[in-house]
């Protein structure tokens, strides 16, 4: 539950074997004086040890000390017995207990090889924010750890917690800080922050009320929402109780919307999956961005993880020649990983040979480099056996949402006490108190991704993890977006060239059969009508950790429509090198999340919401020099592109106009609606129009104007114009317009609809275009006119008009007065009508 487990207490506990951990639990179900319940003794069944201390420590407050020793006499255990004696009459305080503990993590777990100092230069920026973010005027800040994965947030703030406890980081802000790694909560249903607090206040000298006694001087640091099973999107029910047991996410969800504790801080981790659940629920964020590991730092880095400075160098210098794995290493866990990979072929005598593209290739290059140190004169049939029990746990894990495991968890998944000894040595897991997890959660991904691959036809169905099927579904129909990083790994390691790594040592790896797997998961999404439930973004970051062109070329043919969501330049990339790839693609939706057109604030841009106001936040801008419409209008089957809600600069309509200009565009639907298209981007709007592809324009809730209403009107007289519906809904236009727009409605042989909703019109505009619409020349057969406002005299002049000519004119108003008029209302959704 907490970064301190293991000390203390916990400490005594672990000493005991796990059968006598057994009988220890029992004896204290049975104890009469301490009354347990139903629901405590079942909780008690199913505790760790660390877990154990929490529930005494929950329900007999203050009689821990006493609970423990009378039990320790019991099991024979009279060492242990006086070793808490001497724990109760020799407490540290809680600060100096933390400095102990995170001390032994940044020494010993994160594998950093940069010296304090370096890393506080890597990092200074951001240090810098963290310690004036938090002002000395003790008022509640919520703070936000942004950053890709695995790019060093927990590190960061581990080193936080550690320079806090030593004195040297919010000297005067905050008397206590709490570190919670939220994985470690996945299994518990129920708690009350009072308990989550003791979990590590117990070792310490202080109490819980020392500890609230000012909750102004508290800074809760959370780590982990990425893995965190629990919803938190919780607007009702919550709680300001911090005595209270309720389930985990109320007590989560009051904390971090600043219902419980109002007055204390927050520090939180998150990652691209948890930004748009967790982000929504805070009260005004500050935000600081990891940025990684630069040159000079990763040069260091290499320095120090070899036996000597100099080769380290000379593997510096070998990686300058593979700029693409050079930048990998930005990311601290990935350049730990190449370090190992790279010694590990070092210290065989092999020649040095990396590949890392796919990602999943780099994976496998380290999981095989690390597995031989132990395993490499192994027939390949135990070492398949032998992997697949730490892939089970992986996949169980993943299916549970669990990341934290305890030695039974171990045992039931076949692995013997030798092979926990060599996982651990790997350092595939890695100790957490006296349970276990994977050295780091992308791990767990991938063992749980080769899972796939390494079972056979004649293994026992698990009762837990689903069939690959299944999870395809989940994740790309469904939505388990925790699941992805899995997912990515499958496209992967489905490649034959991860699986030529794998087959020497481990045995034949299905690779086609997992590819027939994936392609008919999709084709049969495709056939159920499925696509709009896909998740196309997905789908991409899938096939662009697989790059086979044959494969991704074939998958993304089973698509004739799509929905995308762009939230970054990366997303971007991934996104586009999908859709080159597509070859029957007919519609494509584009959804632009306001959060792209955020830059990365920086304190001496003052307040973060003026910030935002104020930062131009146009498409084009923020998303390169027209890439995406290069792309997206350069498919041969789009016909139809949907942009509603896009902000377009001038300068970014000239380049979309520009992709509409090429001959390989055969678009015929352009929804534009709330771009922002002005007057002045009419003007390269219309030099689209005469090209004889274009049938459908919405222009609708844009500042069009009188002025670009006339600059439509001229190209719609042009018998190159093949135009058939015009949406100018809601585009400020007035009178001034309808001489324009009669002419234009009298000439046009193509344009068939028109819609001028919530419009302002004189009856003389209504004259010019009543006297357009009995034109011979006229072909409008529908004219929205809806939600505008008309004088009586104008709206007897078009039913008259109406009843004269095969016309629907669309008002609302009149369809209730007894359908005066033929026409009914339409519910235009926003396939037609943007």
């Amino acid at each position: 539950m907490a970064e301190s487990s293991g000390l203390g207490v916990a400490l005594c506990l672990k000493q005991l074997s796990d059968a006598t951990f057994l009988h220890f639990k029992n004896l204290l179900i049975k104890e009469p004086e301490l009354q347990v319940n139903p629901v405590l003794c079942a909780n008690i069944k199913l505790a760790s040890r660390k877990g154990l201390i929490t529930l005494l420590h929950a329900y007999y407050p203050g009689q821990v000390w006493d609970i423990m020793s009378r039990t320790f006499l019991q099991v024979n255990r009279r060492d242990l017995w006086t070793k808490v004696q001497e724990l109760r009459r020799d407490k540290r305080t809680y600060k100096e207990i933390m400095k102990t503990a995170f001390h032994h993590i940044w020494t010993f777990e994160d594998n950093l090889y940069v010296l304090d100092a370096e890393y506080e230069v890597v990092t200074g920026m951001q240090y810098k924010v963290l310690q004036e973010v938090f002002d000395p005027e003790l008022k509640p800040v919520t703070a936000v750890i942004l950053g890709a994965e695995a790019i060093g947030k927990t590190t960061f703030l581990r080193k936080a917690m550690l320079d806090w406890a030593s004195g040297n980081l919010w000297k005067n802000r905050f008397q206590y800080v709490f570190f919670f790694s939220l994985v470690s909560l996945n299994s518990t249903t129920e708690l009350s922050l009072a308990q989550l607090l003791l979990s590590q206040l117990s070792a310490s000298s202080e109490t819980l009320d020392d500890a609230l006694s000012d909750p102004r001087k508290i800074l809760f640091i959370l780590d982990g929402f990425d893995h965190l099973k629990f919803d938190l999107d919780i607007r009702t029910n919550l709680c300001d109780d911090w005595r209270k047991t309720l389930p985990t996410q109320i007590v989560l969800s009051s904390l971090i919307q600043k219902v419980m504790l109002p007055e204390s801080s927050l520090l939180l981790e998150l990652g691209n999956p948890s930004i748009p659940k967790i982000y929504p629920l805070l009260q005004y964020p500050r935000e600081i961005t990891m940025g990684g590991l630069n040159k000079a730092s990763r040069k260091f880095y290499y320095m120090s993880f070899f036996s000597s400075y100099q080769k380290g160098r000379d593997i510096f210098n070998f990686l300058k020649t593979m700029q693409p794995l050079l930048s990998l290493c930005r990311n601290p866990y990935m350049c730990w990983m190449i370090c190992r990979t790279i010694k590990g072929q070092c210290d065989r005598g092999e020649e040095l040979n990396l590949v890392y593209e796919p990602d999943s290739a780099l994976y496998t290059s380290f999981m095989v480099s690390s597995f031989r140190s132990v395993y490499d004169n192994h027939p390949s049939r135990q070492n398949r056996a032998r992997l697949k029990t730490l892939c089970t746990l992986a996949a169980e894990g993943m299916w549970k949402q669990v990341f934290v495991f305890k030695s039974e968890d171990l045992r039931r998944n076949g692995i013997t006490e030798p092979e926990q000894t060599s996982w651990l040595r790997m350092n595939f897991l890695s100790y957490r108190g006296d349970c276990f997890m994977f050295y780091h959660p992308t791990l767990q991904s991938y063992f749980a991704a080769l899972f796939y691959f390494l079972r056979e036809d004649k293994d026992t169905p698990h009762p837990i993890i689903g069939s690959l099927l299944q999870f395809l579904r989940e994740v790309y129909a469904h939505g388990q977006t925790q699941w992805l990083r899995t997912g990515m790994f499958v496209f992967g390691i489905a490649t034959e060239k991860v699986a030529a790594m794998l087959n020497p040592h481990f045995g034949f790896i299905p690779s086609r059969d997992v590819r027939g797997v994936i392609f008919n998961c999709f084709r049969n999404m495709n056939q159920e009508e499925f696509s709009k439930t896909l998740r196309a973004q997905s789908l991409f970051k899938s096939l662009f950790g697989n790059k086979e062109e044959e494969f991704v070329t074939q998958v993304m043919g089973l698509f004739e429509e799509m929905t995308v969501d762009i939230s970054n330049v990366d997303v971007l990339t991934v996104a586009t090198y999908s859709l080159l790839r597509s070859q029957k693609l007919k519609k494509l939706h584009l959804h632009i999340q306001e959060r792209v057109f955020t830059e990365t604030y920086n304190p001496r841009d003052g307040d973060i919401e003026t910030f935002r106001r104020h930062k131009k936040c146009s498409f084009m801008t923020n998303f390169g020099d027209g890439t995406l419409f290069h792309t997206a209008l350069q498919l041969p089957h789009l016909t139809s592109l949907n942009l509603y809600g896009t902000n377009l600069s001038n300068d970014a309509v000239e380049k979309m106009c520009s992709g509409l200009k090429s001959p390989t565009c055969n678009l015929e639907e352009l929804l534009l609606g709330k771009c922002g298209i002005s007057s002045n981007a009419c003007v390269e709007i219309v030099t689209s129009l005469n090209l004889g592809k274009l049938k459908h324009l919405s222009l609708v809730e844009n500042p069009v104007q009188n002025k670009g209403v006339m600059v439509l009107c001229k190209i719609l007289k042009d018998p190159s114009c093949v135009l058939e519906k015009l949406m100018l809904d809601m585009c400020v236009l007035t009178t001034a317009c309808c001489a324009d727009l009669a002419s234009a409605v009298s000439t046009c042989r193509t344009l068939t609809r028109l819609t001028l909703d919530w419009v302002t019109l004189d009856h003389h505009g209504v004259e010019l275009l009543c006297e357009a619409l009995t034109c011979r020349g006229c072909s409008l057969k529908v004219l929205g006119l809806d939600k505008s406002a008309l004088s009586e005299e104008s709206q007897k002049l078009l039913q008259d008009v109406e009843k004269k000519s095969n016309l629907n004119i669309l008002h609302y108003p009149w369809v209730k007065e007894e359908n005066k008029m033929r026409g009914v209302r339409l519910l235009w959704n926003s396939k037609n009508w943007s």
